[in-house]
This record gives structure tokens, sequence and C-alpha cells, in this order.
């Protein structure tokens, strides 16, 4: 996710009829549920009807970028959130399951040519897990919903620009 968290611009949808799906892990179902909560009020508040966000449920952060590739695909989907915890534990394990989430959710949007936004939060501990996932100061399902539409803009606009930028690739001003 690259959202400027003091940003308080709110973008609102620039088109109708915007679906945005949530892949979110059961894993901490009771934090990951509260990101999701946030995520479709932000949505709401940004133009989107409340169904036209839907999510599914999958086991843990490292099942994430699977179920989010396989939404993307979906022609009637526009962006997809990915929302998990991962702990520090005990051992070094925590690193895998976030750098596989990572890697996954980076690969599948570069693959299906859609915003898929990693609201995994990687956290030491419980309270500060709690601290980013429930509404507040640092709301992060409201960051990562703020995020996708700010995305789906971007993406519209560099749309409108395409047939301006071949017209002046046919003229060779870009090299």
């Amino acid at each position: 996710m690259g959202l400027d968290p003091n940003s308080s611009a709110r973008t609102r949808m620039l088109r109708p009829g915007v679906r945005v799906a949530a892949a979110v892990s059961r894993f901490h179902e009771e934090l990951t549920g509260a990101m999701l909560d946030s995520a479709r009020r932000e949505l709401v508040a940004s133009g989107m009807r409340a169904e036209d966000l839907f999510a599914v449920w999958v086991p843990g952060s490292f099942e994430l970028p699977l179920v989010a590739r396989r939404l993307a695909r979906r022609p009637d989907v526009d962006a997809v959130l990915c929302l998990g915890i991962v702990l520090q534990g005990e051992t070094t394990h925590d690193r895998y399951v976030a750098q596989g989430a990572l890697q996954g959710i980076l690969s599948a949007s570069l693959e299906t040519d859609k915003p898929i936004l990693f609201g995994v939060l990687t956290c030491q501990t419980l309270e500060q897990a709690r601290e980013r996932a429930l509404p507040g100061e640092r709301d992060k399902g409201r960051e990562v919903a703020r995020a996708a539409v700010q995305a789906l803009a971007a993406l519209d606009e560099a749309a409108a620009l395409e047939p301006a930028l071949g017209a002046i690739e046919k003229r060779g001003s870009v090299p």
C-alpha cells in the first residue's frame, strides 16, 4: 500500500459501477474483519455502493495472493484489497509468510494489470496490530481502501491519456 497516512485527501470514484473485492485472512479474524468494515465505510464515502464490495475469506495471509489473483481475473472486479495480519513470533516464520504474501500480491497485480493492495499488517505484537486494525488514527483498512480509490483514479487518468500518447509517438516526439 502506497498511501501517505498524513493525507486527508479523499478521491471520489471517477466512474460508476466500480467493484472491489477483498481477500481477507481468518487469522485474527476480529481484527481483519474490523479492517474490512473500515474499508467498506471508506469506499462508500468515496462514492461506491456498499454492495459493490464483496469479500472472500482465506485461512491466512500466505493464501491471500492466490485468491486475490483469482478475484482480479474476474472481469467485474476493478481492484482487490488483501487484508491480513502477520505477527512476529519466536521463530522467523513470520518473515517468510509476510514476504511470500508481499511477493505474491505484487506478482498477481502486475499479471492481472489491476490494483491488488497490500493491507497485511506485519506487527511485533497483537497490541500493535489492534492499534492499526481498529478504527482510529492508524486505521489501515481505511488507508488501503483510499489507496485503492486513488490507484483506480490514476489508472483511469492514464487510460484517458493513451490516445494522446499514441498520437505523440506517431509524430516522433517520444523516444
